[in-house]
C-alpha cells in the first residue's frame, strides 16, 4: 500500500493540487508568524520589541494554526470523497480498511511534507515584511534583525503534518465504511466540538459586559468570542444547513423553478460535503466583521478622547489588521479551492442530468442557486458570530448597542464572499458543461 500511495501521488498529481495548496499556504502562515518568536528570542532584542513580536506571533500564529487545520481537513475530505469508487474497487480487490487508511495517510503525509518545504521561502519573505512593518510604525527597534529558526520550522511542519494526518484518518474512515456499504459515522466529535465552541464563544463574548470601558483587555473576550462562535457554526454547518432547508427549501424550489428544485435536492443530499465550503465562508465573514468593526470602534473612541495612541494601542491595531488580512487571503483561497474541487467533481452528475432532459442553462441555474444558498447561510451565521462580539464591545466601550461606522464594512465583506462563491461556482460549472454529456458520464464510469 505504501508503494501504491507513492505511485498515486506521482502519476496523478492533479488530484492533490487542492490539498497541496492548503498545506503550503497553511505552513507558510504558521511559519511566518512563529518566526517572530525566533526573532524575539535573538540576542540583543530589547524587551519592548520582544513583547510586540511575541504578542503578534502568539495571537496570529494560534489563529493561523486553527485555520490551517480547517483548510486541510476540508480539502482532504473532498479529495477522499471524490475517490469513493476507487476505494470501493480496492476493497473488492482484497484490500483491507487498514491498508486503505495507510495508503491515504501516506499520500497525505507526502503532500504535507512537500507543502511545508515549498512554504519555507514564502514564510521567510513574509516574516521579513512583517518585521519591516513593525519597524516602520516604531513598534520594534530599527536594529532588530530578522531570524528564521527552530520555532518557525517546527511549528510549520508540525501543524501541517498533524493536520494532514488527522484529517486524512477521519476522512478515509468515513469513506471506507461507506465503500463497504455501511453507514458513515455521523461526525459526533465535530458536533460536540462545534457545540463547545459555540458555548465558549457566547460565554466569552458575554464577559465583555462586566468589564470597565477603559480596561486594556476589553477587546480580547469580544474578539475571541466571535472567533470561537464562527468556528463553532462552521463545525455545525451540515446540521444548520439541513435545518434552514426545512424552512426555506420549498420557497427556493418554487422561485428557482427546475434549477431551484435540483439545487435544494442536491444540497440536502450533499450537506456533509458542502461543509468544506461553508467552513471558510463562515469563518471569513464572522472573524472579518468582528475584527474590523471592533477595531473601528476602538479607534473612534481613542480619537474622540483626544489621547495619543500608546505603543500597545498600535500593537493591537496592527495585530487586528494583520489578522483580517490573513483571514481574507487564506479563507478566500480555501473557499475558491474547495468550490472548484467540489463543482469539478460533479461533471458526471451534470452529464447524467443533461441526459435525462435538463438543459445546460438549467444546470447552471442549479449551481447558481446552490451558491446563493451557501452564500446566504455563510453570511447569516458569520454575521451572527460577528455581532456576538461587536455588540458587547460597543456597549461596553461607547454605551451604544451598535457601532457608528454603518454597513460599509459589512457590505464589503459580504461582497467579497458572494463574489468568490458565485464566480467560482459558475465558471467551474461552465467549464464542466463544455464536455459532452455522454463523454462526461463515460469518463466517470
Amino acid at each position: 500500500m505504501l508503494s501504491l500511495a507513492m505511485r498515486s501521488v506521482r502519476q496523478r498529481p492533479g488530484r492533490f493540487v487542492g490539498t497541496l495548496m492548503a498545506a503550503t499556504l497553511g505552513a507558510a502562515i504558521t511559519m511566518m508568524f512563529n518566526s517572530l518568536h525566533d526573532t524575539a528570542g535573538a540576542v540583543g532584542v530589547d524587551d519592548a520589541s520582544a513583547e510586540t513580536l511575541n504578542l503578534t506571533g502568539g495571537v496570529v500564529g494560534g489563529y493561523g494554526s486553527l485555520l490551517v487545520f480547517f483548510a486541510i481537513a476540508s480539502t482532504l475530505t473532498i479529495n477522499v470523497r471524490q475517490r469513493q469508487e476507487e476505494l470501493h474497487l480496492l476493497r473488492c480487490s482484497g484490500a483491507t480498511p487498514a491498508q486503505i487508511k495507510r495508503m491515504v495517510m501516506v499520500e497525505a503525509l507526502a503532500v504535507a511534507v512537500v507543502g511545508a518545504l515549498l512554504a519555507v521561502l514564502p514564510a521567510m519573505l513574509g516574516g521579513r515584511l512583517l518585521l519591516g512593518m513593525f519597524k516602520d510604525t516604531d513598534q520594534v527597534a530599527g536594529g532588530v534583525d530578522y531570524a528564521f529558526g527552530p520555532i518557525a520550522l517546527s511549528s510549520g511542519f508540525g501543524v501541517t503534518l498533524v493536520a494532514s494526518m488527522g484529517a486524512a484518518f477521519l476522512a478515509v474512515r468515513r469513506a471506507t465504511r461507506a465503500a463497504d456499504g455501511g453507514r458513515a459515522p455521523r461526525g459526533r466529535a465535530r458536533t460536540i466540538g462545534g457545540l463547545l465552541a459555540v458555548v465558549a464563544g457566547a460565554g466569552g463574548a458575554s464577559t465583555t459586559f462586566a468589564m470597565p470601558s477603559d480596561d486594556p483587555a476589553l477587546m480580547a473576550p469580544a474578539a475571541y468570542g466571535a472567533i470561537l462562535l464562527s468556528i463553532g457554526f462552521a463545525a455545525l454547518s451540515p446540521g444548520l444547513l439541513r435545518m434552514l432547508l426545512t424552512v426555506f427549501g420549498r420557497p427556493v424550489s418554487l422561485i428557482g423553478g427546475a434549477g431551484g428544485y435540483l439545487a435544494v435536492t442536491n444540497i440536502r443530499r450533499r450537506a456533509d460535503q458542502l461543509a468544506g465550503v461553508l467552513m471558510p465562508l463562515i469563518c471569513f465573514t464572522g472573524i472579518g466583521i468582528a475584527t474590523l468593526y471592533i477595531q473601528a470602534v476602538e479607534s473612534s473612541a481613542l480619537d474622540a478622547s483626544g489621547l495619543t495612541r500608546s505603543v500597545d494601542d498600535k500593537n493591537v491595531e496592527t495585530v487586528n489588521m494583520v489578522v483580517v488580512g490573513i483571514i481574507v487571503i487564506f479563507s478566500c483561497i480555501m473557499l475558491i479551492n474547495s468550490l472548484y474541487a467540489a463543482v469539478s467533481y460533479r461533471r458526471a452528475e451534470f452529464g447524467r442530468q443533461r441526459l435525462i432532459g435538463a438543459t445546460p442553462a438549467q444546470v447552471q441555474k442549479m449551481v447558481v442557486v446552490e451558491a446563493l444558498v451557501l452564500t446566504g447561510m455563510g453570511v447569516f451565521f458569520g454575521t451572527l458570530a460577528g455581532l456576538a462580539g461587536i455588540v458587547p464591545f460597543t456597549a461596553a466601550r461607547t454605551d451604544q448597542a451598535l457601532p457608528d461606522e454603518g454597513l460599509g464594512i459589512w457590505l464589503g465583506i459580504v461582497g467579497i464572499a458572494a463574489a468568490a462563491t458565485l464566480v467560482t461556482s459558475l465558471v467551474t460549472a461552465r467549464r464542466a458543461l463544455r464536455v459532452p454529456a455522454i463523454e462526461s458520464v463515460a469518463v466517470a464510469a
